[in-house]
């Protein structure tokens, strides 16, 4: 499945330099990892956590929790089109049922996920499994794989560190978005001693330590590689942007060419620059930045000049 078919994927995705003045006033220099270009349909993280979840499902029909805007409830959608594999999306916020789908769970629904709204209190007691067998229930879904809200389980973990080794040798300092917490605990666990990975939560709380803690002790056994989290930019939560946030999102697509999705990537990139500034990273040092996705809906080609 992973080498051929619908999901072959391009690996090991590509790594680019970006030469930013930002950073190389701090004698340091930034690569992209272009993770967003691993596949068309299943962008970036969500190919590498999803895949393994589909083996694992060995055939049988797909269920997965997510938020109106989910990136991962598109991405479980398209794999569900793609493999003729029937797909439900759980979503959050009973108050949506009643009302025209945005575009993302529109895009769902164009690739055949059913939709089933629950309440915020019931959302919120999903992992319970009396709650989650009743959701099952009135979802229809009885008897589906579960896959996990973010696809963030052990098979995820385990897909992830991939992304780690392909780093190897490459940069001192890994970054990446986290909404979950999955990818990044793969993620140190590939890159192993050679080099540390830096988590930028997208959420507020300060919860995602013990969560990815937790979710390598299921992976491997025990908390695996050197990473750490720094929480200040969030810019309010899931699905908050600011007027700042998005100026500095269209300054570096403009600078480096790169569609920036605003949700988890331009977060990233602004706390990797507001670090440069503040001389959190030692000079001589490359930084890695795993760019996870691309915006959606995604901006029309620019018409060729003539």
């Amino acid at each position: 499945m992973t080498s051929t078919g619908p999901l072959a994927p391009r690996l090991p995705s590509p790594l680019d330099e970006a030469r930013d003045p930002r950073f190389e006033r701090h004698g340091l220099r930034l690569l992209l990892k272009r993770d967003d270009l691993v596949h068309p349909h299943l962008v970036g993280n969500k190919w590498r956590k999803l895949v393994p979840n589909i083996a694992a499902a060995g055939g049988r029909p797909l269920v997965t929790f997510g938020g109106a805007y989910s990136n991962h409830l598109r991405a479980t959608a398209a794999a569900g089109r793609l493999l003729g594999l029937p797909t439900t999306g759980v979503v959050r916020g009973q108050e949506l049922a009643g009302r025209p789908l945005n575009p993302s769970l529109a895009r769902c629904a164009a690739d055949g996920m059913r939709l089933h709204f629950v309440d915020r209190s019931t959302y919120r007691r999903k992992a319970e499994p009396e709650t989650l067998a009743g959701i099952l229930r009135a979802a229809g879904a009885e008897g589906a794989y579960v896959v996990p809200e973010g696809g963030s389980n052990a098979e995820a973990v385990r897909g992830c560190r991939a992304l780690g080794a392909e780093l190897r040798g490459h940069a001192e300092v890994v970054a990446v978005a986290c909404g979950t917490g999955g990818t990044l605990a793969g993620l140190a666990a590939g890159l192993a001693a050679d080099g540390r990975a830096l988590g930028i939560p997208v959420l507020k709380g300060g919860f995602l330590e013990a969560d990815i803690q937790a979710l390598q002790e299921r992976a491997f056994g025990a908390r695996t590689g050197v990473w750490s989290l720094d929480d200040r930019f969030h810019f309010g939560g899931y699905a908050r942007t600011t007027p700042e946030l998005e100026a500095f999102a269209r300054d570096f697509e403009q600078r480096h060419g790169l569609p920036v999705e605003r949700l988890y990537v331009a977060k990233l990139l602004y706390g990797l620059v507001a670090l440069a500034e503040e001389g959190a990273f030692a000079r001589g040092s490359t930084i890695a930045a795993v760019v996870t996705g691309r915006p959606f809906p995604e901006p029309p080609a620019a018409a060729p000049e003539r």
